[in-house]
This record gives structure tokens, sequence and C-alpha cells, in this order.
């Protein structure tokens, strides 16, 4: 059963592969919720993506360790709802289960990286997104979101809903495009492929690159090993 967070501040929805999720996805929600003032983060592994290939790791391990990274956290919950479907995983549809779940009035805030945003356009029934929740784009101090990059139908729509940082999305329920930072990482490079190929290696992975419940886990079930 999906896990319905109680409350009416802004909840925020964090989706991905999470194969592995690593200290980035953790850095990237932690921000969020300090930044855009979130009631908690709902982090919502994807079964079987629409838009990329498919996972390495069965949706049941990646759901295991999401839950791992996130426990202990009352800022954060763990919707099982993509994870556990048989068909492919797609935002719009989500969010709707989201509001129906949460009613009308609660702001839903979709968290994307700059680079996710830029191709929104290819998303199924993009456009939907925001009648459904605000967009919250996470990017690097100083860095800006080129119009020319998100091509002329996206680009309207920025310019239409931009709102900037530091906006208080708790005034309306869906709508807005907003930005929030988030401080570069070490190594820069940092991604669920490098972890990948880092257990693959079998060097030494260090302390924070992984919750140690994860990289428990990970070893365990042997999974990202040759």
């Amino acid at each position: 059963m999906p896990e319905r967070v109680a409350g009416t501040q802004p909840l925020g929805i964090l989706g991905g592969t999470f194969d592995p999720v690593h200290r980035a996805h953790l850095h990237l929600a932690q921000a969020a919720l300090k930044q855009l003032r979130l009631g908690a983060v709902l982090w919502i592994p994807a079964g079987l993506p629409a838009h990329r290939q498919a996972p390495l790791a069965a949706a049941e391990h990646r759901l295991a360790m999401v839950r791992l990274a996130t426990a202990g956290d009352a800022a954060y919950a763990v919707d099982a709802g993509e994870a556990t479907a048989a068909a492919p995983s797609f935002t719009v549809p989500t969010l709707e289960r989201l509001r129906r779940q949460h009613g009308g009035e609660r702001p839903l805030v979709l968290l994307v990286g700059a680079d996710a945003f830029l191709g929104l356009a290819s998303w199924h029934r993009w456009q939907d997104i925001f009648g459904l929740a605000h967009v919250a784009v996470a990017a690097r101090p100083g860095a800006e979101l080129s119009e020319q990059a998100m091509g002329a139908q996206l680009a309207e729509i920025f310019r239409s809903r931009w709102r900037g940082a530091a906006v208080d999305l708790a005034t309306s329920p869906a709508g807005a495009i907003v930005g929030f930072e988030i401080e570069p990482v070490e190594p820069p490079d940092l991604s669920a492929t490098a972890v990948r190929a880092l257990l693959r290696s079998g060097a030494p992975v260090p302390d924070d690159l992984l919750s140690p419940g994860v990289l428990d886990y990970i070893r365990r079930n042997h999974l990202y090993s040759n």
C-alpha cells in the first residue's frame, strides 16, 4: 500500500531509479527540504522507467535500498507504488494518484535536476504536470537554466511559470516553477553509474558515499558485482 504522508505542508516528490541510492540523492533531498520549506520528501523508486534503460537492480532491491537510506529520518517517506507496478512508470499518473491521496489543496512539489528539467517536453503528458504539482529545479550555485536548451514549448511555459527561488510554495497547490541550489559534492562526477563502477572494481567504498545499510544490503545480495 503506498504510504500517505500526513500533514498539509508542501510535500516534495523525489522519483528516480536509485540504482543505487547514494550521497548525491540525499544531498538533493536535504537541500530541497531546507530551501523550499517542505514538510517532507516522498521518495518514489521507479519500477520500469519509461525514459531510460532498465535499471540493473530489480525494483524490489532498489525499493529496499531507498528504505534503508532514509530510515530514521522523520522528514522522509517511501512510496512503493511505482516499484511494485507491472506497467512502466510515468510521472503524471503517479502525481494524479498522489493528488487523490492528499486532496486538492496540499502543495505537491516535483523535485528534478536541471538536466531532467531541460528534457521535460519529452515526458508523457508533460504539460499536465503543472496542474498537479509545482516543479522545483535543482541547480548548482550560479547556474542558470538556458531557455535555448529547453526548446520553444518548454521555454514558453518556463517564462510564464518561473518564480525564482525562496518562493512560498504553501500558498498554492501547484503550477509554479522554482529553483533551489545544491552545493557540489565530491567527487564532482558522482552518479549511480560511477558508484556501480566502483562497486564492480572491488575498490574500497568511501564511508559517506553510500549509507552503511545500503552498502551492506548490496554486498549481501551481490548487487552490481561481476
